[in-house]
């Protein structure tokens, strides 16, 4: 979670340095979800994500360095700085993408977790998906295909309040639940957990992660979180009181993980600050990687083109 939080802040700062480009939306307050849900995948297992993506691709062990590398446009990047922010992809660790489209990510990974069904593995596919893809017509259409097909399917809402500028009380009219939803199409295996709990969200994982594989078709968990920062660097979040912000913060699990771990004498501060320095020693190491990366020379515009 200390991997991701520091990759992010430091992805600010290059951002706002200009080695950054376009859009850059960061995780920052969502930590634990990434961590504690992909912690509980096999290597087989596939991810597919929305556009805040970063730390689904950390959590899952994509190398810093090189998805630093991709975020500055680089060669040297998981894609060769052809996808950037939104879009990390790493085949070799299942991480089939995030994407930019609002809902996108939904019928891939339908398809994705049909392959597993095809090819008679016990595999299965993590989709990740905002509060605001929850409007989208792919989300129902998808809800309702993996229901029917009973697919290895595990569809994980990051419900951090905002969809852009809008409270999803704004635009939603069923209420402050949205998993409950999920028993419309049948899926039966449908729970809401504290999304700024690592062990919460590892254990509700693993129960739904073992109905899956025991062919019992898809699965939903809502987890119940919040970005501190806006929803891009673009944002200025001037629609929401610090207030709400200040409330979320005194949950962060940055700081209130490691303070449980000391206060059950589980690790010691020691440790603890063995574990931030070697971080930041990577991240420090990652900016250095991509820096030095060259650009992509003009005919890579001709390389990776599907035909």
């Amino acid at each position: 979670m200390y991997l991701i939080r520091q990759f992010e802040e430091v992805c600010g700062e290059m951002y706002t340095r200009g080695l950054i480009r376009g859009f850059l939306h960061l995780y920052i307050g969502q930590e634990a979800i990434a961590v504690g849900a992909i912690s509980r995948l096999q290597p087989h297992d596939y991810i597919v994500t929305h556009y805040r993506d970063h730390g689904h691709a950390l959590a899952r062990g994509v190398a810093s360095n090189r998805t630093m590398a991709e975020l500055f446009g680089r060669i040297g990047g998981l894609n060769k700085g052809k996808g950037g922010s939104m879009h990390l992809f790493d085949a070799e660790k299942g991480v089939m993408g995030g994407h930019a489209i609002v809902g996108g990510q939904f019928p891939l990974a339908a398809g994705l977790a049909f392959s597993h069904q095809y090819r008679k593995t016990d595999g299965i596919c993590l989709v990740f998906f905002g509060d605001g893809a929850t409007n989208q017509g792919t989300y129902h259409e998808v809800m309702n295909l993996a229901a029917v097909w009973k697919l290895p399917m595990l569809f994980f809402l990051e419900n951090n309040l905002y969809g852009m500028g809008s409270r999803f009380d704004r635009v939603r009219g069923g209420g402050d639940d949205f998993y409950t939803g999920a028993a419309m199409y049948g899926i039966e295996h449908a729970v809401a957990v504290d999304g700024m709990d690592v062990l919460a969200v590892q254990e509700a994982t693993e129960v739904a992660i073992k109905g899956i594989r025991a062919g019992n078709g898809p699965a939903f968990i809502e987890a119940k979180t919040f970005r501190f920062q806006g929803h891009s660097m673009a944002d200025p979040v001037k629609y929401r009181d610090s207030a709400e912000t200040e409330a979320w913060e005194a949950r962060d699990p940055i700081v209130t993980f490691p303070r449980d771990l000391l206060a059950q004498e589980l690790v010691t501060e020691a440790e603890l600050e063995k574990i931030r320095a070697s971080v930041d020693d990577e991240v420090a190491e990652a900016v250095k990687f991509a820096e030095n990366s060259p650009f992509p020379p003009d005919e890579e515009l001709y390389t990776d083109i599907y035909a």
